[in-house]
């Protein structure tokens, strides 16, 4: 659904953030539960749109779709968002629905880029994927080089607001590499159990991962204790959500796990 209207921002995410800021994370869904405040029940839809946006500089179409928050003037930051791996497959942008509609409705302006194309060559699955992999990460954060350029250029508002990337899987990989290279670029770097990219050993921007119960990340990827307390690098285990249960496929229980904690990380 294409849809270019733009509305005022409900002050409900507001609360929400206060919420969490005063009160033990354990209690948060309790808390939700007891209220009456679902999710869905803080008075705001998502005004989305998908977009064909061409980077001239490398001669390539980039498919990216759009969640605005309904009723808003004016957007809490900027979220770019990286799929999994999907074979090249189509859409594979629109595969996290769950999460990117969610987040546009707590404020954030949500940008889902579709990285490979049905022409691009397929992920190397031989061989050591650091080597292996590196171009189609290095093509992913460029990707996400230019959407961040464009949103400035097509949304002046949202110029000065944070900008936070979040990816899944070879998404994550992408994000993690993108917050490495460009460290003053973003705010904030939230991998969904990426497992191939080493995370810099630096306090910014500001890097987070939830890890499935069901993949482990190649040595040296997520920094030992020590490291993660010295840089403040946020390593969350899951309780319920699997590696491929990150997308629309997983479970309700899983989807609210991952919601909740991303959030959580946002707003912090």
């Amino acid at each position: 659904m294409c849809v270019n209207q733009k509305a005022k921002l409900n002050t409900a995410p507001l609360l929400q953030k206060k919420l969490f800021s005063t009160l033990p994370f354990v209690y948060v869904l309790l808390v939700h539960f007891i209220l009456g405040l679902s999710y869905r029940s803080i008075g705001q839809t998502t005004v989305a749109e998908t977009a064909l946006w061409f980077d001239s500089l490398r001669n390539r179409e980039i498919p990216v779709a759009i969640y605005w928050p309904a009723k808003s003037e004016k957007v809490m930051g900027v979220l770019v968002f990286s799929h999994g791996y999907g074979q090249n497959q189509p859409n594979s942008h629109t595969a996290y629905n769950y999460l990117t509609t969610f987040l546009a409705q707590q404020g954030f302006l949500v940008l889902s880029i579709q990285h490979e194309l049905a022409s691009d060559s397929l992920l190397p699955l031989q061989g050591p994927a650091q080597i292996v992999r590196r171009s189609n990460w290095e093509r992913g954060a460029q990707n996400i080089a230019f959407v961040i350029r464009q949103v400035g250029q097509r949304y002046p508002s949202t110029r000065n607001l944070p900008i936070q990337l979040v990816g899944h899987s070879n998404g994550g990989d992408m994000s993690v590499l993108f917050a490495n290279l460009y460290p003053d670029q973003v705010n904030k770097v939230i991998s969904l159990d990426h497992r191939r990219m080493p995370m810099a050993l630096a306090s910014k921007p500001s890097y987070y991962s939830l890890r499935s119960i069901d993949q482990v990340a190649d040595a040296g990827v997520l920094p030992n204790l020590d490291n993660q307390k010295l840089f403040n690098i946020r390593i969350t285990q899951l309780k319920y959500a699997h590696h491929n249960g990150m997308d629309d496929s997983g479970t309700p229980k899983e989807h609210d796990e991952i919601k909740t904690w991303v959030l959580r990380y946002l707003l912090e």
